[in-house]
């Protein structure tokens, strides 16, 4: 294992702590300026996101109405009742955004995709990244104000779903993580840096509570004046 990622992992609670769980809930708040620019009303209703850990599936509840929730799995995307009634389904959901551009309107379909394979991301990292599939090495460092980032380039395996097929992660000192770039190939490939902090404990493991996403510009810099998502999480759980 890249000894990077190894201490990464181990800042973060440990891979064998880690691997005694199969699934992580967490209750989150939304925003920022990428919903409207969608065509979506922005809630600021607290919603119960969870991912498992063992495959890629996540949901998030409510969705839409307050006995609605969303399932998101690999090649299908729905919303069903919480009795288990389906609402709307879109099987190969990523072939639904081709021809996409950063403001091509999204249905509630490519809401509960993006929203599902994003938070699927986001809650296992950085233990999904020594998962069989994932090739990571380390980059040149990055200098952000008086402190010096690793970063751990990741290549995703093709059977994940994410924003893109490549994605930077950046840790301080203390291996934690600081910064997440990608670009997210649904909404016409835009660049994002998404800033982490605030982190918090659930059994044993370190979580981020706060995200906040940018465009980011040729140089690699946020441009601080486009927050394009927001993220408050707490609570978390895991089973």
């Amino acid at each position: 294992m890249n000894s990077l990622l190894a201490n990464v992992l181990d800042a973060h609670g440990g891979l064998d702590r880690w691997n005694q769980f199969s699934r992580v809930t967490a209750t989150i708040i939304g925003g920022g300026g990428l919903w409207p620019l969608k065509g979506l009303e922005a809630t600021t209703t607290p919603r119960e996101m969870t991912a498992t850990m063992l495959e890629q599936t996540a949901s998030a509840s409510p969705f839409g109405k307050p006995e609605w929730h969303s399932v998101f799995e690999p090649g299908r995307v729905a919303i069903e009742t919480n009795e288990g009634t389906v609402i709307n389904e879109r099987l190969n959901p990523r072939k639904s955004f081709l021809g996409h551009t950063f403001d091509t309107p999204w249905d509630p379909l490519h809401l509960a995709y993006f929203n599902g394979y994003a938070m699927w991301t986001y809650l296992n990292t950085p233990f999904m990244l020594a998962s069989s599939g994932f090739e990571v090495t380390e980059i040149e460092p990055w200098k952000e104000g008086d402190e010096h980032w690793r970063v751990l380039r990741a290549r995703f395996p093709r059977e994940i779903e994410s924003h893109c097929i490549e994605q930077d992660f950046y840790f301080g000192e203390d291996y934690l993580l600081r910064r997440h770039d990608y670009q997210v190939d649904v909404a016409g490939g835009f660049r994002a840096a998404q800033y982490v902090s605030e982190i918090v404990q659930a059994n044993g493991i370190s979580f981020p509570s706060k995200r906040r996403a940018y465009m980011r510009g040729n140089d690699l810099k946020p441009i601080r004046d486009l927050l394009l998502v927001s993220i408050d999480l707490s609570d978390f759980r895991l089973e």
